[in-house]
């Protein structure tokens, strides 16, 4: 079953488009969050509008201001092939101009590699902000996301009933107050989404939750502070 996850406040970003521009960059958020560790190669397939108005609309600055954990707010975006290149980060953007039926006109495929890994994650981008992930190495799943005010984590855990409570009872103790959260199930494992407000966990907290039982990883779609 799909929930879409909806921030009533609407995206807050830096232009030009909603779809093109912020949408872009959180698919590259959510893509970094599930990938470990800083990637040394990035590839962007596009495919349908994006790999026909990519430059002209900053969709490539956005999908890779968003793979090195920029806010879709950040002025910095437009910057982002310069950042890169200082965090020795090589990309390509690799357009397809004829889309395919299963690929929404919006669609972009990353894989993100280093000497360690290799992580690839379809998404695309439905328009004011709205994300869907699709597949996370070629395995169909159905996520969506909005760009806006919450700051959102993605866990990946045990499909089972109640493993995440523990997990909730620490957010609440820390004062953290879940707005709302999505859940996909592929057999044993799951993957939720939780939009948080009040307090954000900072990385020695992510790192706790990530010891509870059952929850195999947890990642923020942005910069973590150490302390």
């Amino acid at each position: 079953m799909k929930v879409s996850i909806f921030d009533v406040a609407g995206p807050i970003m830096v232009g030009p488009s909603s779809s093109h521009t912020a949408g872009a960059c959180k698919i590259g958020q959510i893509a970094r969050a599930l990938f470990r560790g800083t990637p040394t190669n990035v590839k962007f397939y596009l495919y349908g509008s994006f790999a026909t108005v990519y430059q002209g609309h900053a969709t490539d600055k956005a999908l890779l201001a968003g793979v090195m954990k920029l806010w879709t707010s950040d002025s910095n975006i437009r910057n982002a092939f310069e950042i890169a290149k200082e965090k020795k980060i090589e990309y390509e953007f690799i357009p397809f101009k004829i889309s395919t039926p299963e690929h929404h006109p919006n669609t972009v495929r990353i894989i993100l590699e280093n000497r360690n890994r290799k992580l690839s994650v379809v998404g695309s981008s439905l328009g004011g902000g709205n994300v869907k992930i699709t597949q996370i190495n070629n395995v169909p799943i159905d996520l969506e996301i909005m760009a806006g005010r919450f700051f959102s984590i993605i866990i990946g855990h045990e499909n089972a009933p109640k493993v995440l409570d523990p997990l909730y009872e620490k957010l609440k103790e820390w004062g953290s107050a879940i707005a709302n959260s999505q859940t996909c199930s592929v057999k044993k494992n799951s993957v939720t989404i939780l939009n948080i407000e009040g307090f954000i966990p900072k990385l020695p907290q992510v790192l706790e939750l990530e010891k509870l039982p059952g929850i195999q990883f947890v990642r923020a779609l942005t910069k973590l502070l150490k302390y």
